[in-house]
């Protein structure tokens, strides 16, 4: 059957074979889609149901702006979030389990700056409606500032800080 290839053990791991990190990639990559979808699919449909209250007529053109675009950015975010199901599903069998990987964490990245994004719109609009304008807007951004802290900045200064402790550790 020919030798197994066998692929160099990520920190913290022990050796395992390529497929078996694949099949373990391609789970956290799905219990990780799991978490988000919920969260956006939530959202989403509160958001779908702001149009049909009373109040949504008063709104005027800057919150009626923020709230389309927040709908679209939602409905993106659930569209790139549930794409790696769609992957799996049409692509299953045809040993393309490492690209499924590759493709799938690129999807849940854009995703997430989606969700941010939709996060952020939402509370922008609802902060417009019981706080004056500047405020609201101040606030929005802190959130989406925050997100960007949270989901893209320490990891990025965790990775970096990885690759130092590589570097020096003998």
């Amino acid at each position: 059957m020919g030798e197994i290839a066998r692929s160099a053990p990520e920190q913290g791991e022990s050796r395992e074979e390529a497929h078996e990190r694949a099949n373990r990639r391609w789970a956290e990559v799905l219990q990780e889609t799991r978490v988000a979808q919920t969260g956006v699919q939530i959202l989403f449909g509160f958001l779908l149901s702001v149009a049909f209250t009373p109040r949504f007529g008063d709104l005027g053109t800057f919150d009626t702006t923020v709230y389309v675009t927040t709908v679209i950015l939602g409905a993106a975010a659930t569209g790139v979030l549930i794409a790696p199901v769609s992957l799996h599903r049409l692509l299953t069998g045809q040993r393309l389990k490492d690209d499924l990987v590759k493709t799938a964490g690129r999807l849940m990245v854009t995703g997430l700056v989606l969700l941010a994004l939709t996060i952020s719109g939402t509370v922008l609009l609802i902060l417009h409606v019981v706080l004056p304008d500047l405020l609201a807007e101040i606030l929005a951004g802190g959130i989406l500032l925050w997100f960007a802290l949270c989901w893209y900045a320490l990891p990025m200064w965790l990775k970096k800080r990885s690759a130092r402790h590589q570097q020096t550790s003998p």
